[in-house]
């Protein structure tokens, strides 16, 4: 039994990077292969024992709610139908009634304020934070680890890797202080830092365990990059007074944030698909002799 029980996932974001796609369509809506990003990061919380599942929306994110419904009637044509396969998915990626909460953020203030509003929900319990645009192709799940690294450090627990030098400005990255396996203790974290101000290459990754302390501290917090009330900034305030590390999962992270990470992603996990793989591998051995001829 997981000691983490509900899950935060902010999911207000506008998705301007894949505009006109998301002119109506919610970016967590966006399909990677054949399901949503949204589904992957619920499975991912599923996988390691969550109950109960928040989503802070926006205006314009009602397929989100439509999506973990029930459909009795799509579920009833497939049946009859007996596309026995496509009812089996359809039946999977809906949540248990009762186990899900929408609340709408009013305006884009930062993931701190976003995670803010969950409080009344979450009360004085640990949870999870999962980021949808971070998809993480692993073994086992990368919440899953981090819940098990959580019961033995408590405290705030970020998913972390390395990033290249000239990257580190676009990442939250951690002060390490010490290391033991896949825990790097932090004395805190800093917030898109220029690479030669930051303390480490060691960057945080959309997954969060976070005491619920944290309340109280983005409840106070001041603006801070990009004016708004940054996470990270929260949680090195408690480094004083609590366990705040940096946890080395194992996995590869694709940023579906970005158009190109998203193609990287879909190809990815297409790849993994026995029904897909052979003819998306023909295809790409193709575009790479076509790249050869041309370069040549």
């Amino acid at each position: 039994m997981t000691h983490v029980k509900i899950a935060v996932f902010p999911v207000a974001g506008l998705g301007t990077r894949f505009l006109p796609a998301t002119k109506s369509v919610p970016k967590e809506m966006l399909p990677l292969v054949d399901r949503p990003l949204i589904e992957y990061a619920v499975e991912e919380a599923r996988e390691a024992g969550i109950e109960e599942f928040l989503f802070i929306t926006s205006a314009g994110k009602t397929a989100l709610e439509d999506h973990f419904d029930a459909s009795p009637e799509l579920e009833r044509r497939l049946s009859n139908a007996g596309k026995a396969d496509q009812l089996a998915a359809i039946r999977r990626s809906a949540l248990p009634a009762g186990s899900h909460s929408f609340i709408r953020q009013d305006s884009p203030r930062g993931l701190g304020h976003a995670v803010g509003l969950a409080r009344r929900i979450v009360g004085n319990r640990p949870f999870a934070v999962l980021l949808p645009d971070d998809v993480i192709r692993a073994p086992q799940g990368c919440l899953a680890q981090m819940v098990d690294a959580h019961a033995r450090t408590g405290g705030h627990l970020v998913a972390a890797m390395e990033v290249a030098t000239a990257d580190v400005s676009s990442y939250g990255i951690l002060d390490v202080a010490s290391e033991t396996g896949r825990v790097a203790h932090a004395r805190g974290l800093v917030e898109k830092p220029s690479p030669e101000d930051a303390p480490s290459r060691l960057a945080v990754v959309g997954r969060y365990i976070l005491d619920p302390v944290v309340f109280d501290r983005v409840a106070t917090q001041r603006l801070g990059a990009g004016g708004e009330i940054q996470l990270t900034d929260a949680i090195t305030a408690d480094a004083g007074n609590l366990p705040v590390s940096g946890f080395r999962f194992e996995g590869q992270r694709y940023d579906c944030g970005s158009v190109a990470g998203f193609l990287k992603a879909n190809i990815a996990f297409a790849l993994d698909r026995p029904g897909l793989q052979p003819e998306l591998s023909d295809a790409l051995d193709m575009i790479g002799s076509l790249r050869m001829r041309h370069a040549a």
